[in-house]
């Protein structure tokens, strides 16, 4: 097996994580979860949205390759889009762990449910960009919901939320 190959496999499983034996889609969204953590805790939502882009790219040209060498469709094991969907929705969330919590079950839902585009890209696109694309669409949807459960948030946050009588 080539390098090239070889480097496909390792970014378009993200370092292994869809090769788990179920559930492969979970496991590569939770797989993204420390990388966006760290990018937003140095940096911010810019490189946060720099890295989506690029790992946007990088995943068509990794799951291009997938999918010609397993000669399938759209390999369970190929994660690199949930990765880049995950990160969308994560470009507005703070950093605290209810956040990254929700804005997990928010992208999940998206992209098992598949309203569209989200099931378009992922039917009609048989091809590498249809691969990452649908992921990207559901990313959307939960960077949304996120946006609006934020501005319901009161001010204080999940604290605020916690301490309030009922």
């Amino acid at each position: 097996m080539s390098a090239k190959i070889k480097t496909a496999f390792i970014l378009g499983t993200w370092f292994g994580s869809g090769k788990a034996p179920v559930a492969s889609g979970t496991f590569g969204s939770l797989a993204a979860l420390p990388f966006a953590w760290a990018m937003m805790y140095f940096v911010g939502w810019p490189l946060l949205l720099a890295a989506t882009v690029v790992v946007y790219f990088i995943g068509v040209w990794a799951a291009k390759i997938i999918m010609n060498e397993t000669k399938t469709e759209d390999p369970g094991m190929i994660v690199i889009d949930e990765v880049a969907g995950m990160w969308t929705t994560l470009l507005v969330t703070p950093l605290d762990p209810f956040s990254y919590m929700f804005a997990f079950a928010f992208f999940r839902i998206f992209d098992i449910t598949k309203p569209f585009p989200v099931g378009w890209a992922d039917t009609k696109l048989k091809n590498a960009t249809g691969v990452m694309l649908d992921d990207v669409f559901a990313g959307v949807y939960g960077l949304i919901c996120m946006r609006a459960l934020l501005l319901l948030m009161p001010e204080g946050g999940w604290t605020a939320l916690a301490t309030q009588a009922p």
